[in-house]
């Protein structure tokens, strides 16, 4: 059959899906280590983006400062983290790596969004006496939005692929399948594992643009 056939034979194969150790476990605690980073950078990221993109001052050394993060491999910064203290808080360690590796591409999308709205359109705004609330609001924020969207669409594919190290730290999620698997030397559980992740980060990034092109504001707009 092949290590395909072998993997979509472990796939289907309904006790692989159950207990504590299946799929829907490990799926679950996929997602929720990812969707905790994914908004914890979000809420990190994009306020500082959209002030500093507003004011158009600083914004070029946060974001230099927020890519170094982008050199320093997340499995580093996990091992970092497993001896220090934070070892024994559970999935804080993974999180908060996540969460540097999610930041950069949230930031930098963002700031460069709004930096690129046409600074003949903010000024007639101005001229229009709207207030620096109603700039953003009305005409940065919505013409800035789809570069804004495209930096959450790849941080959150990165974030759902990256979560997968959790695993080798012991912690849960859809990496578990892949270790457990190559523990017991079974490929074809290795690559079930393998094409779960990358299945579940394909359907993030389809239901994020479904949901960019739903609440667009240009959109709404038009």
């Amino acid at each position: 059959m092949g290590v395909l056939g072998d993997a979509w034979t472990w796939l289907v194969t309904g006790s692989n899906w159950s207990g504590d150790g299946g799929v829907w476990a490990r799926l679950t605690e996929h997602l929720y280590v990812s969707g905790v980073a994914l908004a914890v950078a979000c809420l990190l990221a994009l306020p500082l983006a959209f002030l500093l993109g507003h004011l158009g001052r600083g914004g070029a050394l946060a974001v230099n400062i927020s890519n170094v993060g982008r050199a320093v491999p997340v499995f580093a910064v996990l091992a970092l983290f497993m001896v220090s203290p934070l070892r024994s808080a559970g999935y804080l360690p993974t999180i908060i790596a996540l969460v540097l590796f999610a930041v950069p591409p949230l930031l930098t999308n963002a700031y460069v969004g709004m930096r690129e709205v046409d600074r003949a359109v903010v000024e007639a705004a101005r001229g229009m006496g709207m207030s620096g609330m109603q700039l953003f609001l009305r005409v940065e924020l919505p013409l800035a939005y789809p570069l804004v969207m495209t930096g959450l669409r790849s941080a959150a594919v990165q974030v759902v692929a990256t979560a997968s190290i959790a695993a080798m730290v012991g912690q849960g999620g859809l990496g578990r399948i892949i270790t457990a698997g190559f523990n017991t030397y079974d490929t074809a559980q290795v690559v079930a594992g393998a094409l779960l992740v990358a299945l579940l980060a394909l359907l993030v990034e389809g239901a994020l643009v479904l949901l960019g092109r739903l609440f667009s504001p240009l959109r709404k707009t038009a």
